[in-house]
C-alpha cells in the first residue's frame, strides 16, 4: 500500500521560493509519529477508475488488524479524537442550523457494501443526527441500473461509500441519500450509475469520488451531463500530477482539497491547499464559460472549481468496514471526503433544481461567497496558479471554499 505524505522536502522549498510573493501560510498540524495516510483502494488500468479514500493509520505494533501491507491498524470502538465531527464540519463552512427539506444526495460507487445501512446508524446515532435507513425512507440502495441485484463486497470501495455517506450525514443531516453501486469500477459502469442516480426522484446532487486519467467527455460525457443536478467528482489525491476524469469533465463540479485547522481568527478555522489535492489543466475537455475571467491559464478545461477539507491528517471521524462483517471507527480524508461535502452543500443550497444550467457555473458567478484559500501547494508546475494556491481562483482550491451555501 502507498504512504501518501503530507509534507515534503520539494514542497517545502517551492513554497521558500514564493514566500516573497505569497500569503502567509496557515499553520499546519505536525505530522504524528508512525500515522500515514493509505489509499485503500489499489491503482487500476485505463478504462477503470480508483476511489479517493485515504485512510488515517499506524505504523507501529498494536492490537489490531493487519494490513496487506504489513501495518497494524488499531481497530477502534469509539470515534478518533483528531477526527472531523458533524459539529466541526458545519462550523467551518458556516452551515451549522441549515437544512435541505429532504432533497436527495446521491452517492455513486462501484462494488457492494451488505452492512452500509447498519454502519451509517452507528455513524448517526454517535453524533445525535436522526436515523436514517431504508424503512424510514432516508437511505436508498440501487444496483446500477436501479434495480437491487447488488454486486459483490469490496472492501477498499465499501471503505469509500462509508466516508461518502458519512460526509454527507456531517454536512446535510436532513438529506436523503441515495446509493448507487456500480457492479465494476470501470468508467462505463460507473457512468451508468450515475445516469441511474440522475433519473431518481428528489435527487439534487450526485457524487463521484473516485477517478482514472483525464479521459475525453466525447466517450464519458453523457453519463454526467445532468443540468439542474449538481454533479462533484474529485480531482484526485496525487497533486499536481494532470487531470482525473470525471473531474476533467465539462459537465461536473471539480472539486479539490484542503488543510483544516482550527485557529482563532473570527472564523474559527484556518485552510491551506491540501499537498495532495488534485490540480491540472485537461488536455481534451473544453474550458467552462464561467471560468473564462478567472485566469487559470488553461486553453482547455481547468481544475479544481471548489475544495473543502480532504487532508487525512486534519480529515472525518469514519465508521466504516475492517472486513466484510466488522467495522470501527477512524479517521478518513482524500478528495473523497470533499466531493460529497460539496454535494451536500449543494443540496442544502436548493439553487440548482429549477436551472437549465450546470451547477459548476455557479461558484464563479458568485465566487465572493467563498473562503479564499490563498496559501499552501501541490508541486511543481510550469504555470504557478496550476499548483500554488493564491488570492483568486487556483488549482488546488478553485474559487475558495464555501462560506455558506449561497453560492453554490
Amino acid at each position: 500500500m502507498k504512504k501518501i505524505l503530507s509534507v515534503s522536502g520539494a514542497l517545502l522549498l517551492l513554497l521558500s521560493a514564493f514566500s516573497a510573493t505569497a500569503p502567509a501560510a496557515v499553520a499546519q498540524p505536525s505530522p504524528s509519529a508512525n500515522w500515514h495516510a493509505e489509499k485503500v483502494c489499489a491503482d487500476v488500468p485505463a478504462g477503470n477508475a480508483s476511489c479517493f479514500a485515504l485512510k488515517y493509520v499506524d505504523d507501529s505494533t498494536t492490537p489490531g488488524k493487519t494490513s496487506p501491507g504489513g501495518q497494524t491498524k488499531p481497530a477502534s470502538s469509539t470515534p478518533p479524537a483528531t477526527g472531523k465531527t458533524p459539529a466541526d464540519i458545519q462550523s467551518a463552512y458556516n452551515i451549522t442550523g441549515l437544512a435541505s427539506g429532504g432533497r436527495t444526495v446521491a452517492i455513486v460507487d462501484a462494488y457492494g457494501y451488505p452492512n452500509l445501512e447498519r454502519d451509517l446508524g452507528v455513524y448517526r446515532s454517535q453524533f445525535g443526527l436522526p436515523a436514517c435507513t431504508v424503512s424510514n425512507g432516508c437511505l436508498t440502495i440501487k444496483d446500477q441500473n436501479g434495480g437491487n441485484k447488488l454486486p459483490r463486497f469490496n472492501s477498499g470501495w465499501a471503505d469509500e461509500t462509508a466516508l461518502d455517506v458519512d460526509a454527507v450525514s456531517a454536512a446535510c443531516p436532513d438529506c436523503k441519500i441515495l446509493v448507487v453501486q456500480a457492479t465494476t469500477a470501470s468508467l462505463s459502469d460507473l457512468g451508468t450509475a450515475v445516469a441511474t442516480a440522475a433519473k431518481q426522484p428528489g435527487v439534487a446532487a450526485i457524487s463521484n469520488s473516485y477517478g482514472g486519467g483525464d479521459s475525453a467527455d466525447s466517450s464519458y460525457g453523457t453519463y454526467y451531463n445532468h443540468p439542474g443536478i449538481a454533479v462533484t467528482a474529485s480531482t484526485g489525491d496525487n497533486g499536481y500530477t494532470g487531470s482525473s476524469y470525471p473531474a476533467s469533465s465539462s459537465y461536473v463540479t471539480a472539486v479539490g482539497g484542503t488543510s483544516l485547522v482550527k485557529n482563532s481568527s473570527a472564523r474559527g478555522w484556518g485552510e491551506s491547499a491540501w499537498s495532495g489535492s488534485g490540480s491540472g489543466c485537461s488536455s481534451v475537455n473544453a474550458a467552462l464559460p464561467a471560468a473564462a475571467t478567472f485566469g487559470t491559464g488553461c486553453s482547455k478545461r481547468a481544475s479544481a472549481d471548489v475544495s473543502a477539507v480532504a487532508d487525512p491528517q486534519t480529515g472525518l471521524a469514519v465508521y466504516a468496514p475492517s472486513s466484510s462483517t466488522t467495522s470501527s471507527w477512524a479517521q478518513y480524508g482524500g478528495t473523497s471526503l470533499s466531493s460529497p461535502l460539496i454535494a451536500a452543500m449543494y443540496a442544502l443550497s436548493g439553487n440548482t433544481g429549477s436551472s437549465s444550467a450546470l451547477a459548476n457555473s455557479l461558484p464563479y458567478t458568485n465566487s465572493g461567497k467563498f473562503n479564499d484559500v490563498a496559501s499552501g501547494s501541490t508541486g511543481t508546475c510550469s504555470t504557478s496558479q496550476w499548483c500554488l494556491s493564491g488570492t483568486g481562483w487556483d488549482g488546488p482550491t478553485g474559487v475558495g471554499t464555501p462560506n455558506g451555501v449561497a453560492g453554490l
